[in-house]
């Protein structure tokens, strides 16, 4: 169903409570995140430049981001993340688990 996960990508659980889920992933050239889906609303910040290839079971697409850019999905995503780039990579997802706890604007 997705890509062979021959190199993890590694999770660093930077918080986790009631509200919020912060995890740094780094990933060296060909790592991927395994599939999986996501249970609340996230944001992605990439902390460097990075090919982003995304199974969603179906299909593969290929993004090219660059650090400091930002991205956010809804609950309910489905995919396998995988290191596209020539280069380690690495981002933080923010999971959101009670929206109402986040004040936004």
């Amino acid at each position: 169903m997705a890509f062979a996960c021959t190199i993890p990508a590694t999770p660093t659980v930077q918080r986790d409570d009631d509200d919020l889920r912060i995890t740094r992933w780094d990933f060296p050239v060909g790592a991927v995140t395994g599939w999986h889906t996501h249970g609340w609303p996230y944001f992605v910040i990439l902390l460097t430049d990075a090919v982003l290839r995304v199974h969603n079971g179906t299909a593969v697409s290929e993004t090219m981001l660059t650090a400091g850019q930002a991205y956010n999905r809804p609950s309910g995503a489905q995919h396998d993340v995988m290191n596209g780039s020539p280069h380690p990579i690495a981002f933080v997802e923010i999971e959101v688990k009670r929206p109402q706890a986040v004040p936004f604007p």
